[in-house]
């Protein structure tokens, strides 16, 4: 089992230690990175005074990405399957 990483991340101004695996690393201060990069247009974008309003957008923001992608998805996995669908019926044509 791999060793824990002490790691910290800076978000909205505030310094969050954290222990995790190394093959998490990455991730995080990728999203750490997101955060901090949608944190500065909102606050240029909109009169937002209060961190905790800019991380509520933040969170609603990230979450809807989620379930967008979610959405997509399961879109494509119908379309998936009724392509399929159509060249199974044309395969039985042609093999009857």
């Amino acid at each position: 089992m791999a060793e824990k990483l002490k790691i910290k991340l800076s978000i909205a101004d505030r310094v969050y230690p954290l222990t995790i695996n190394p093959d998490q690393e990455e991730g995080l201060r990728k999203a750490a990175k997101k955060i901090e990069t949608m944190i500065k247009q909102f606050e240029q974008s909109y009169a937002v005074r209060d961190k905790q309003d800019v991380l509520a957008m933040c969170a609603l923001q990230f979450a809807a990405q989620v379930e967008q992608k979610a959405i997509d998805k399961e879109g494509d996995m119908v379309n998936v399957a009724n392509r399929l669908n159509d060249l199974n019926n044309l395969l039985h044509e042609h093999l009857s």
